[in-house]
């Protein structure tokens, strides 16, 4: 194994209105030492319950990319402190549970639905009004979901037609605590009903047929709200107490593993690749990926596994393997749901059949996932057909993909397409073009420095 180590800094990139095309072709086996950003997920609720909290909250390894940054300009707009003391080094000042003030502008949440969800929840139980706005990928995304629960608990609510961005709302104060059933496995519904119950009296509660990440779970009980995880039935009930009171907390984020998801596909496509991936955030809610892919005969190997900060964490050892089509069963979506796209692009090139369902969700991500990543590996060579729910997918043994001559792959402004569609580059002919990067900054800013120094 060799010993070189990789790893830069994340430097937020210049934005411009240009968009900034680029083709992605063979860079050779995938090998060294890397670390992926921070979580995203646990970098969000870092800063939200720091801003919660009476006292300072100290967070390292902090994701800083566009949606994070979102997330802390918010919060900044609505009393809290969020200082930037050195890479992924965080210091939030709250202002306690119901103190969040009255933003004097629009909060721009850019391309973050995480950020907008979850907010919509805290400021549901605050006596403020907001206004949120965002890019044109994300003021197309659906906020309905969010919008129900949230009316239930006394929240109202002007949106865009269809339920989108622009939108404004004004909390309610007091809320009305409610027990909510999920129609649709979403950790981000949950957790914005579980925010909105913190400054709720009495208590709210969510009922999750089809568990979900659970690190809003993890993190509120770490923070010291009261809060309790029952199975009746089958289903989680998550419970929280009103009126609480959070205690600051320091926090290490594990790296994302949905990051991650696009170094471990790549290195399991390239021939030759032998690839450690340090400190993955491995919780059963998010590590959908890794099960699916060592089903598909992918060798990955974990080492030093360990807890950090409540998480299971463990270094990733990935080597380059023949992959063999399965039929990946629908229960396991909701812990992989991000990591369809680059599980699609393993599927490429695998031996035989690979056959997905119950994928509705990709539909209203950040581009309608299922279709997006249809064409897309159509137009890179791959044998794909587009259901309803999910894709099926004709494997090439192996073979590299033929890649896109003159066509130019359309992104839709979706990070995680950008990302999955170079990640296919590597593992083809003539390389793919992707109509932008500029996406892949929302939430891996270093993904093209650390890929090309990982092929180095």
């Amino acid at each position: 194994m060799p010993n070189r180590r990789i790893h830069r800094q994340n430097r937020k990139p210049l934005v411009t209105d240009t968009p900034t095309p680029k083709r992605f072709a063979s860079l050779g086996p995938l090998t060294g030492t890397i670390h992926v950003p921070g979580d995203k997920s646990i970098s969000h609720r870092s800063l939200m319950f720091g801003a919660l909290a009476v006292g300072e909250t100290k967070v390292s390894g902090l994701l800083e990319g566009h949606d994070v940054i979102a997330t802390a300009d918010a919060l900044r707009a609505m009393g809290a402190t969020t200082e930037r003391s050195g890479k992924g080094q965080w210091s939030i000042h709250g202002v306690g549970v119901g103190g969040l003030l009255q933003p004097k502008q629009a909060l721009d949440m850019g391309n973050s639905g995480t950020s907008t969800r979850l907010l919509m929840g805290l400021i549901a139980s605050h006596g403020i009004t907001a206004s949120f706005t965002g890019d044109a990928s994300l003021s197309g995304r659906p906020m309905g979901r969010v919008i129900e629960p949230l009316s239930q608990m006394g929240a109202n609510f002007t949106s865009s037609p269809g339920g989108t961005l622009p939108l404004m709302m004004t909390g309610s104060l007091p809320a009305i605590p409610i027990t909510y059933r999920l129609p649709v496995a979403s950790a981000q519904v949950k957790s914005a009903v579980l925010l909105a119950g913190l400054n709720t009296p009495g208590i709210t509660t969510v009922i999750e047929p089809v568990p979900t990440r659970d690190h809003s779970e993890r993190m509120l009980k770490g923070f010291g709200a009261e809060l309790t995880v029952e199975e009746i039935d089958g289903e989680r009930h998550i419970s929280i107490h009103g009126d609480a009171e959070l205690s600051p907390q320091t926090i290490t984020v594990p790296g994302d593993p949905s990051s991650a998801a696009f170094f471990i596909v790549a290195a399991l496509i390239t021939e030759g690749s032998d690839l450690l991936i340090e400190n993955v955030g491995l919780n059963a809610t998010r590590a959908g990926l890794v099960t699916v892919l060592k089903k598909m005969g992918g060798n990955i190997e974990l080492v030093d596994e360990r807890e950090v900060g409540g998480e299971p964490v463990a270094d990733l050892r990935v080597k380059h393997s023949r992959l063999q089509g399965i039929d990946v069963d629908p229960a396991i979506a909701p812990s992989m749901i991000d990591e369809f796209p680059v599980l699609f692009v393993a599927a490429s090139l695998a031996k035989g059949r690979t056959t997905t369902s119950g994928l509705d969700e990709l539909r209203v991500k950040e581009s309608d996932r299922l279709s997006t990543m249809a064409t897309a590996l159509k137009a890179a060579g791959a044998i794909v057909e587009e259901l309803a729910d999910g894709l099926i997918i004709e494997g090439s043994d192996g073979v590299p993909l033929p890649g896109t001559d003159e066509e130019t792959i359309v992104t839709h402004l979706d990070h995680r397409i950008a990302m999955s569609m170079a990640v296919a580059g590597l593992a083809s002919k003539g390389g793919v073009e992707i109509d932008d990067t500029r996406p892949i900054s929302t939430s891996f800013p270093s993904f093209e420095e650390l890929l090309a120094e990982s092929a180095s």
